[in-house]
């Protein structure tokens, strides 16, 4: 077996020929995960790359669910130090995160490491784009001890500064699909509808039709209106806003921040307005 070598990551997406050039090199991680609650442990014991292990939306990179704080509320600094602990990762390691959604998912890991500064990557195009065969062998990984480190202020925000962004000229985007922008999903959603204010962005139209990312031209003009201004994403409960934040940084937006809590925050709360239709 060789030795690991420092590798830099390309940018914020890795094509499957670039994984499978460097997949020693990095820690992959499955971060499959289901809505309509199948079980994405199911889903990697079944095949997975080689080399990947897994980790759970739901429990590595979320806290508790709550009405109050949403159904994916960020994992406290302590928690999420341990969760990639577990896994290997220590500081610095390249990660390459993927799904079988186009990054929707995988956009959550890359997010939550993205705004440490940590090296990390979305494979473009999600398990569908490794060109090579898939692996039941579920790897063991050597434990690490991680510093807990602060969130970044900035990157994360409540809904009381949802609200007060709203006043100050900022862009606010929900990534929901539009028919739950405009009337909610009563399976899903708390009640119908968005934040007053906030522009419908779904996060499927940053893709192609080949289920790749858009190019970074393609996503400036869609992402036009954040260009310079403070922009905060959102969706359901936090997970696929990430795939717009993805989105807007490779289209060169800067001042990015995600609300975590999401409508399973927001709409949750009888006292905060809600607005419907397009």
């Amino acid at each position: 077996m060789r030795k690991p070598k420092t590798v830099s990551l390309p940018g914020p997406l890795v094509s499957g020929a670039w994984l499978a050039r460097h997949a020693a090199d990095v820690r992959i991680v499955d971060v499959r995960w289901y809505l309509d609650g199948r079980s994405g442990w199911n889903a990697y014991l079944s095949g997975h790359l080689p080399g990947a292990v897994w980790m759970d939306v739901d429990t590595d990179l979320s806290g508790s669910p709550s009405a109050t704080a949403g159904r994916h509320p960020l994992p406290s600094e302590a928690a999420f130090a341990r969760a990639l602990g577990r896994m290997g990762i220590a500081e610095g390691k390249p990660v390459v995160a993927y799904d079988d959604a186009g990054g929707s998912i995988a956009a959550r890991l890359w997010w939550l490491l993205h705004t440490r500064g940590e090296p990390v990557a979305v494979l473009d195009g999600g398990i569908q784009a490794w060109p090579g065969v898939l692996t039941l062998v579920v790897p063991v990984p050597v434990p690490v001890i991680r510093p807990v480190r602060e969130w970044p202020a900035e990157r994360f925000v409540s809904a009381d500064q949802v609200s007060a962004a709203l006043t100050q000229d900022a862009v606010v985007y929900d990534c929901r699909l539009s028919e739950r922008y405009e009337h909610g999903d009563p399976a899903i959603d708390p009640r119908p509808g968005h934040i007053p204010g906030a522009r419908s962005a779904p996060w499927p139209d940053n893709l192609r039709p080949d289920g790749l990312f858009a190019d970074p031209p393609t996503l400036r003009t869609r992402y036009a209106a954040a260009v310079g201004k403070r922009t905060i994403a959102y969706c359901g409960s936090g997970v696929t806003a990430c795939h717009d934040l993805l989105a807007m940084h490779i289209a060169g937006v800067t001042d990015l921040a995600l609300y975590a809590g999401s409508w399973s925050q927001w709409g949750s709360d009888p006292t905060r307005p809600a607005e419907t239709g397009p």
